[in-house]
């Protein structure tokens, strides 16, 4: 009895020996496991790590067109809604264009009198050139007198002399001899004024070709004069025109924040139109990333709004500064308070399938994920 209580204790001594050892070899090998594992991660992690970049720092981006009238006035129609797609062209705000209207009537009638001031001073012209030419042709009449009047004194000079000589003699009587110096001496004032007619017919010639250049220049102030107001009516058209503020491409509206009956100023940024026509990503890479990366390199882009999805793409290029440079109010380092900080350098990333429909769904800001092959 003694002996079988002995075996049973021996027996039990053996069961509670082999229970831990089985219960070690489990352990080792789940810890071989997890080492083996973990090494294999932690390798293909570093081997992955030495041919590609990665961040997740960069979003979709695209071409923002702020729509900014260019004159100033009160709303009359805004004809679209918040996230509207339109086209280019499509009406999106009408202004009240009831001032802009009156001042191209205004402009006009100004024209109008420009061209009317042109005329009269074609006119003008003309009269002054017809003038000319009729004190000219009196100068000729005047010298042709002049010569006539001339051979009457030479006439009455003769007969005068004849008479002189007669009277000596008592051939003629007094009264034929007064009558031939009267004679002789009316020729010869006769001869004087029509000098003095020639004298002033000259000087009308002059004055009235100097008031001829005169008009002429009117006419070249005349037609500056029209340019100038020509200039004014196109102008008016042109601001005339900007009271339809029409869409500048495809794409979509974002808030609209304006109302019928709003005064807005030139200038002034209303809402945008997110253009459609091209997508890309930035990525703000690490300043100690750039060592390898290269412009056309490929690209995988995981979009968080897509979880599964890959797009292909590729680097497109790099940015001249870093992003803090670009800053309103970039760091100063000359203040005594330096702290280094790691810098990013924007990256543009271009889809090798921008028609790809998957990719027109992107909207500009989501968040992406970045892994550049550096082979």
């Amino acid at each position: 009895m003694e002996q079988q209580v002995k075996e049973q204790r021996t027996t039990t001594t053996v069961n509670e020996e082999s229970a831990p050892k089985k219960k070690s070899k489990v352990f080792l090998i789940i810890l071989i496991l997890l080492i083996v594992g973990g090494g294999w991660f932690g390798i293909s992690k570093y081997t992955h790590a030495q041919h590609h970049e990665e961040t997740d720092d960069a979003q979709v981006a695209a071409n923002i067109s702020p729509v900014i009238p260019r004159v100033s006035g009160y709303i009359a129609d805004v004809r679209v809604t918040d996230n509207q797609r339109v086209k280019k062209g499509d009406t999106l705000i009408v202004l009240d264009d009831r001032d802009l209207v009156i001042k191209l009537e205004q402009a006009e009638a100004a024209l109008a009198t420009a061209e009317s001031n042109l005329q009269a001073a074609k006119a003008s012209t003309s009269a002054a050139t017809a003038n000319i030419s009729t004190s000219r042709a009196s100068v000729s009449t005047v010298d042709a007198q002049i010569e006539a009047a001339k051979v009457n004194v030479w006439r009455t000079t003769q007969d005068f002399q004849r008479y002189e000589n007669l009277i000596k003699d008592h051939s003629v009587t007094q009264q034929q001899y007064e009558q031939a110096l009267a004679a002789k001496q009316a020729a010869e004032r006769q001869v004087e004024i029509l000098q003095q007619q020639k004298l002033q017919a000259a000087t009308q010639t002059n004055a009235v070709a100097t008031q001829s250049n005169a008009t002429g220049s009117q006419i070249g102030v005349a037609s500056a004069v029209i340019k100038q107001r020509q200039a004014d009516v196109d102008d008016a058209k042109l601001h005339l025109s900007y009271a339809v503020i029409t869409a500048p491409a495809d794409g979509v509206i974002s808030k609209v924040n304006v109302q019928s009956g709003q005064f807005i100023q030139a200038g002034q940024s209303l809402f945008s139109v997110v253009l459609n026509n091209d997508l890309w990503v930035v990525a703000n890479f690490k300043e100690t990333q750039l060592n390898k990366m290269r412009e056309g390199q490929k690209v995988t882009i995981h979009v968080d709004a897509y979880p599964g999805k890959e797009f292909e793409a590729k680097v497109s290029s790099f940015a001249g500064a870093t992003g803090s440079s670009f800053a309103l109010l970039p760091p100063d380092n000359a203040t005594g308070n330096f702290v280094k900080v790691v810098q990013r350098v924007p990256v543009r990333v271009e889809f090798n399938n921008p028609n790809d429909p998957d990719v027109k769904h992107l909207r500009a800001g989501m968040n992406v994920y970045v892994d550049v092959n550096l082979d």
